[in-house]
């Protein structure tokens, strides 16, 4: 007799198992694929892949769901957003439109100051449900885990009031999230008219918001793992110096660590990420050779951001071949904000490596799931389809897994199951 699970998925043209370690080098874009695939899972957990012939003779399903003419794949990640924030800079995007940049606006107030200045009037219930519109538009396009990050409060009480607003979503679901602390995003404008006020904020992030954060969650959030604490480190924001002072302190402290690295110049953050054991760094646009060389010979995460270059309309890309070609663990992610990438599509992420940074459909498959787990922390249970991993899928309408990358400004999700549960369903709808 079949063994009963709780959800059968048969009969898919191909199955991406992604299966094994985080991906490097080279070998980026091993899918392992299976034609006339099927997936059993039980509860929250994967029980077995494999042949649609071999499964559908040991397993029945309680929900049983007929995949032909559609590809099966891990949940996409999203390793990089600041998902949380109030309001929106659309008049930013016309200012750079007629020529100014990116740190002119940010120089003269704009940029993540005027989101700053929205998050911290706005009550947590508004900040939930702007947010709570984006979680359900990356669910419905196939992000089933998501970093979150801090960063537009830049005191301890918005700050923290961006954490609860990151736990109270994860906890809605079913978009799962990591938190970040990113109280290191931007100075703080009671801190901009003073000539030491860089080096003052960091020295506040370091010996009272790091405390405070790590106090606050041991009395909120004992029973998670600590957030990650990340650092913009970048001309015109956090220095070499002051990025070390920060994340050094944080990990005294305890906490996993990031870091926003060299989007606008190579200052040396890939660098100093690697050497603090960094989970990731993030953006790499400018990142200098040596600095690629010891991403390639660490475990630290290379995150690509294609949309923010996209969205600055500048021509420069993270140098994938060059960080494949050095080793390294290649991830993508959307870096939904709202200054510069307002983004909630890791398909269009995916579409737009595959053009800007020229890495193949399956490379960039790769670098979205099992790649993009390890930026978190999280390739041990997310990110591939295999026994014992969380049940966290998508069916595309397509019957061959290239259409990712190969078609963009439609959703070709058709089903998410997220802990082994059916959250988003789309099947038979039009996709033009």
């Amino acid at each position: 007799m079949p063994t009963e699970v709780d959800l059968l998925i048969h009969s898919a043209d191909q199955l991406l198992t992604l299966a094994g370690l985080p991906q490097r080098g080279r070998a980026l874009g091993e899918l392992g694929i299976i034609p006339n695939g099927a997936l059993a899972a039980a509860g929250t957990k994967i029980v077995a892949v494999g042949p649609s012939a071999e499964l559908r003779q040991r397993y029945s399903g309680a929900e049983t769901i007929d995949a032909a003419g559609q590809v099966l794949l891990p949940g996409l990640i999203d390793p990089h957003t600041h998902l949380v924030w109030a309001g929106d800079r659309a008049a930013e995007f016309e200012l750079r439109l007629k020529g100014a940049s990116y740190m002119e606006i940010m120089a003269a107030g704009g940029g993540i100051a005027s989101t700053v200045a929205s998050v911290r009037s706005a009550p947590i219930d508004q900040l939930l449900g702007e947010s709570r519109a984006r979680t359900s538009r990356m669910l419905a396009n196939g992000t089933t885990t998501a970093e979150a990050k801090t960063g537009y409060g830049l005191n301890i009480e918005s700050e923290i009031k961006l954490l609860q607003a990151i736990l109270q979503l994860d906890e809605e679901g079913p978009l799962e999230l990591v938190p970040t602390f990113l109280g290191a995003h931007a100075l703080p404008p009671e801190y901009a008219d003073r000539p030491d006020g860089y080096q003052l904020y960091t020295d506040f992030v370091a010996e009272e918001m790091l405390p405070a954060v790590w106090n606050w969650w041991q009395e909120h959030s004992a029973d998670r793992p600590l957030p990650f604490v990340d650092v913009f480190c970048e001309q015109g924001a956090f220095s070499l110096e002051q990025s070390r002072t920060i994340l050094s302190a944080a990990v005294k402290l305890g906490f996993p660590i990031k870091i926003h690295a060299d989007e606008f110049a190579g200052l040396g953050g890939t660098g100093l990420a690697v050497e603090l054991g960094a989970a990731s760094a993030d953006h790499l646009v400018y990142t200098p050779q040596n600095d690629i060389a010891a991403l390639g010979a660490s475990d630290t995460v290379a995150v690509a951001l294609p949309c923010t270059p996209f969205g600055l309309g500048h021509p420069e890309y993270t140098p994938a071949e060059a960080i494949l070609n050095a080793g390294g663990i290649l991830a993508i992610a959307s870096d939904l904000n709202p200054g510069t990438a307002w983004c909630e599509s890791m398909q269009f992420a995916i579409a737009l490596a595959c053009r800007a940074m020229r890495i193949t459909p399956a490379q960039a498959i790769a670098a979205a799931t099992i790649n993009a787990a390890a930026a978190i922390g999280q390739s041990d249970r997310l990110g591939s389809l295999e026994a014992g991993k969380q049940a966290d899928l998508l069916l595309l309408e397509a019957p061959d897994y290239r259409h990712l990358g190969y078609r963009f400004g439609t959703n070709l999700v058709s089903m998410v199951v997220k802990r082994g549960q059916v959250v988003v369903d789309r099947r038979g709808m039009e996709t033009i």
